[in-house]
């Protein structure tokens, strides 16, 4: 059969950009080489590693795996390799929201109790948009689970999430007010696309967004027992050379557990630019900004965040859950995108997603933000001596402390495990070198009490009080705090007992942990969950309970009973 000279000149043209776009596409092997230097210390027979992957345009630039998926039986990690993505998960729930109200299946501002009757009435509206932003106050739901006693290596399902949070008796803060980031939010975003859709977050995803992609390795994991080819396993290190299996049970979805590869998730980075699913007004409403309700923008949009780096408009979010952590970058300018999964909890995956982008992105900002030296000049105090009696250690009742130092006449506040050098102000007040919008401002009192007022932000504001680390109490002062406490919001009991001279948290589910009692109203201890305890008086400064005020828990009392 003869073919047309015509359709025979397509065919080669069409051939040719094919051949010349895979040859436009390709790395040099410099740069190669730099990538595999950023990967060489997980490139290892004996060790977990990492899954990178480089897409620009409609293309995957690069796609590697270095390191181990399973130890036990010595599979290496490829890009077909699959990953429980943890929180990179939030912007497929987000997603799905922006779809069902595209559709007007729901609204951004309905009112939560209109889809989730089971959510108690704390007397304010939550809205689905709260949720989305982490704005809505609602606890999170590992560290309520935590704390009633169900450890994150237990089986964990997305019922036992809902009876815990059906049971809630206070937000954290009134919503709209703050950002802090909750899980809950997301479990519960889940829970309303089944609430509109009758179908499961996994059964909506996987027709409404996975399948039109092509991503047919993709899926909400919510159920732990199911069998998953090609899936990566989870580690901890133990040392420089051992490692130990990190345990991850969910059957959850929507804060988490959305399992996927490299080749899939390079097919969600092109629909930030190249929309398969959705359309440009879509994708604008996943990454617009939140805000809260005083009009202060957010660098967190829907279930990812919004940002800029070196100059450019980027879209990012990681995870971290046992020990898989991942990191997602998208510069929807540039339409490219870069994606880290490790399935070792040490491996600061996005750390090294930005060691790649630097080797492809120019830094465009006229003026770069650097760091300033520690022996910087301004920072020198020509008089020590009154701000000496300001130096010490101090705690907020919400458990954040800090100290704060003079060494060689300069100021430094030790905060956050980071040390900052501080300049002088008006009075006594001071401010980061680093970064002059977080301010200090130091107090005496008539009472003998000395605080310093911290302004993070115009919205985020803390008052702490300065404390004697005296750890030598005697066993009459310290008995007073010994008890039992209960919490009617998780039905949970703890002890203080007073064991060797010192003071013990104790729980029948977990070890022993020692308190120790800063000032007179502050217990801190290791439980990560709960490490932060505010002693709750009566009139006659009898303690009759105390708060946990710790992390993304604020308020939740626990009352001490006979």
């Amino acid at each position: 059969m003869k073919i047309k000279t015509r359709t025979l000149l397509l065919f080669l043209v069409s051939n040719f950009l094919i051949v010349a776009n895979a040859a436009a596409q390709s790395l040099p092997d410099s740069t190669v080489t730099k990538i595999n230097k950023i990967f060489a210390q997980w490139d290892k027979n004996n060790s977990p590693g990492c899954a990178v992957a480089i897409v620009r345009n409609d293309s995957v630039l690069f796609a590697k795996g270095y390191g181990m998926a399973n130890l036990e039986y010595d599979i290496p990690i490829d890009p077909e390799t699959i990953f429980h993505m943890a929180s990179i998960s939030k912007q497929f729930t987000a997603f799905s929201i922006v779809l069902l109200a595209k559709h007007g299946k729901l609204q951004m501002d309905d009112d939560i109790h209109k889809y989730l009757s089971w959510f108690p009435d704390l007397k304010e509206k939550i809205t689905i948009r709260n949720l989305l932003n982490h704005t809505s106050g609602i606890r999170d739901q590992w560290q309520l689970l935590a704390i009633s006693g169900t450890r994150l290596d237990d089986v964990i399902t997305q019922e036992h999430i809902i009876k815990i949070l059906s049971k809630q008796r206070a937000l954290n803060f009134k919503p709209g007010e703050q950002y802090s980031y909750s899980n809950s939010g997301f479990t519960m975003l889940a829970e309303i696309v089944r609430s509109v859709t009758g179908q499961s977050l996994r059964q909506f995803t996987d027709s409404a967004i996975f399948k039109p992609l092509g991503m047919t390795n993709t899926h909400f994991h919510d159920d732990y027992e199911e069998i998953v080819k090609n899936r990566s396993y989870s580690y901890s290190r133990t040392d420089s050379i051992h490692f130990a299996n990190s345990i991850l049970s969910y059957s959850v979805a929507g804060a988490t557990s959305l399992f996927t590869n490299l080749d899939d998730m390079s097919k969600w980075i092109m629909n930030f630019y190249s929309h398969k699913v959705g359309d440009q007004k879509d994708i604008e409403q996943l990454t617009q900004k939140g805000r809260l309700n005083n009009g202060k923008e957010l660098n967190y949009a829907l279930g990812i965040a919004s940002d800029t780096y070196n100059g450019w408009r980027q879209f990012t979010h990681g995870g971290a859950d046992a020990g898989y952590r991942t990191y997602l970058a998208v510069f929807p300018d540039l339409r490219m995108g870069f994606a880290v999964f490790s399935n070792l909890g040490d491996v600061n995956t996005g750390g090294r997603v930005y060691e790649v982008a630097n080797l492809f992105i120019a830094d465009t900002t006229k003026h770069k933000l650097t760091d300033v030296s520690m022996d910087s000049s301004t920072a020198v105090l020509k008089d020590t001596s009154i701000i000496k009696k300001f130096t010490g250690t101090y705690i907020s009742d919400d458990g954040i402390q800090m100290n704060f130092r003079v060494n060689n006449k300069k100021l430094y506040v030790d905060a956050f495990g980071r040390t900052f050098l501080l300049t002088k102000g008006e009075r006594d007040s001071f401010s980061l070198v680093m970064d002059p919008g977080v301010k200090f401002l130091f107090s005496g009192h008539a009472a003998g009490d000395t605080t310093v007022f911290a302004a993070f932000s115009r919205d985020e504001k803390h008052l702490l009080t300065k404390y004697i680390a005296d750890t030598s109490q005697p066993d009459h002062v310290l008995r007073a705090y010994a008890g039992t406490y209960y919490s009617p919001e998780l039905d949970c009991k703890y002890s203080i007992e007073l064991k060797g001279h010192h003071l013990v948290l104790t729980n029948n589910k977990y070890s022993d942990a020692r308190l120790n009692l800063v000032g007179r109203d502050h217990l801190v201890n290791d439980f990560w969950w709960m490490n932060h305890l505010m002693v709750i008086r009566n009139n006659k400064k009898e303690i009759v309970g105390f708060e946990v005020n710790s992390g993304r828990i604020m308020h939740l009392r626990f009352n001490r009973v006979e």
